[in-house]
């Protein structure tokens, strides 16, 4: 047994497919098969049961998920703290939908953590749900913020707090929707308020999957989109956008997931920070 082994039932049972793995880990499937064949030889078990709608796990399989997910999460934690200066005793790797890293939010979170544990290294990745519940299953990353979290043997789903979605243009006195509409993807909760709210509302021409994006669009050829209040307040505050005049605004839970068993106090210090940080963040 080997970690590309390893990685590889991750993969599979994280996507519930050997062609989907396959393009993940950018092998062919061939390989992908050749892997978890010799793994269930070594293991002397199935491992999976294939079938036209894809890969599922055997009860095998199942019990073997969290052993799979601590190899891995050793080795990946190896590789890291051998690679550590001598002035770090361990290391965190973070990740969130980049909306939760503007306005100062998680940025803050991070000067915390380095305040209070200045010998532990912090890695910040962005990412979207399905990259960053891929990573946290597969034990590379130690704690993902998001909008629309995954349920997964082994991970902890926290609520921590709304957002507030207001919408949000370069003209308030224009009737809405204008021709510049920027939908922005927020997952499948915004996307249900969305339709019930607006149900005649044709598909808009413009799409963009991060906020961001969006209010680039915006900015440069004018129009609206929904956007976090943390994100559009300093853009109201200086003039560029407006809130658009009896718009609605909706609500986008947002969570933290991490290992259920955490077996460090890192992990422990760095969620105690963050839920100081929302709270502080929620009272004013």
């Amino acid at each position: 047994m080997d970690i590309d082994q390893v990685r590889t039932f991750l993969a599979v049972a994280a996507n519930g497919s050997f062609i989907e793995a396959a393009s993940r880990l950018y092998v062919t499937q061939s390989t992908v098969s050749a892997r978890i064949q010799n793994l269930e030889t070594y293991l002397r078990t199935k491992l999976f049961v294939r079938n036209r709608s894809g890969a599922t796990l055997t009860p095998a399989g199942k019990r073997f998920l969290r052993h799979a997910k601590t190899l891995l999460l050793t080795m990946e934690q190896a590789r890291h703290d051998v690679g550590l200066p001598g002035r770090y005793r361990a290391s965190l790797t973070i990740g969130a939908r980049i909306a939760l890293w503007d306005a100062g939010f998680l940025p803050e979170w991070v000067g915390r953590m380095r305040t209070q544990m200045p010998d532990v290294s912090i890695r910040s990745e962005i990412g979207f749900e399905e990259d960053l519940m891929r990573s946290l299953i597969e034990g590379t990353m130690d704690i993902g913020l998001m909008y629309t979290p995954q349920h997964s043997p082994g991970l902890q789903v926290e609520y921590l707090f709304d957002e507030t979605v207001v919408l949000v243009g370069t003209d308030p006195d224009k009737p809405w929707p204008d021709e510049n509409y920027v939908y922005v993807d927020w997952g499948p909760g915004f996307y249900a308020e969305h339709s019930n709210h607006f149900p005649e509302l044709e598909r808009p021409a413009l799409l963009a999957n991060i906020g961001w994006l969006a209010v680039q669009l915006v900015l440069k050829n004018g129009g609206s989109c929904f956007l976090p209040q943390r994100m559009a307040n300093q853009l109201i505050a200086d003039g560029k956008l407006s809130v658009i005049p009896d718009s609605p605004s909706f609500r986008l839970p947002t969570y933290a997931i991490y290992p259920t068993n955490m077996e460090t106090g890192e992990c422990q210090q760095a969620l105690t920070a963050l839920r100081e940080l929302i709270a502080e963040m929620t009272t004013h």
